[in-house]
């Protein structure tokens, strides 16, 4: 049963893999709807880019000031996370090199675009208009527009998403994020 045609009930929907009796099936049929893979240079040039990113972000971050392991400063942590993203890249691009199950770029591509400009966003308008409603827009606009959830479930998560790190980092951690309650 491929499609809705063959169903007997009209609310059912088939995911792909649905008909495979076995996990070697199953993996046919996912490879039979993937995309092309990108290939070496592909694969370099992401490599290359989320490298730069993170030393981009361990300069920032190092501008911020780092602190120490016991006393952390502002730029801690993202300074962290940018060191791991660009040692991983590194070696991405030192033992990565025969292209791996990378997938080439297509139209659905540009949302990763869309992702990091709607993040650069909440970025420049957190420290304006604190931290509730950028990160409530930036939560719907990543789960409606770019996750394709429906009006309902991308308000409510973003919601529940927002009041969950609310009460982690504001709340109980006391961290000093600009916010308005």
């Amino acid at each position: 049963m491929n499609n809705l045609e063959d169903s007997d009930d009209p609310l059912e929907v088939q995911a792909i893999g649905d008909d495979a009796e076995t996990p070697e099936e199953l993996l046919a049929l996912w490879e039979e709807e993937a995309p092309e893979p990108g290939g070496g240079i592909a694969n370099l040039v992401a490599c290359a880019f989320t490298l730069v990113f993170g030393i981009v972000g361990m300069v920032l971050s190092w501008n911020l000031s780092l602190g120490s392991l016991t006393d952390p400063a502002p730029g801690f942590f993202p300074f962290v996370v940018s060191l791991i993203t660009a040692v991983l890249s590194a070696a991405q691009i030192v033992l990565g090199r025969r292209g791996g199950d990378g997938e080439k770029f297509n139209r659905y591509s540009v949302t990763v675009v869309w992702g990091v400009i709607s993040l650069l966003v909440f970025v420049t308008a957190l420290p304006l208009i604190g931290f509730e409603i950028p990160a409530l827009l930036l939560a719907f606009v990543w789960m409606k527009w770019l996750g394709g959830e429906s009006w309902r479930s991308a308000g409510l998560y973003s919601v529940l998403t927002v009041a969950a790190f609310y009460l982690i980092f504001v709340v109980a951690l006391r961290t000093q994020l600009p916010h308005l309650f």
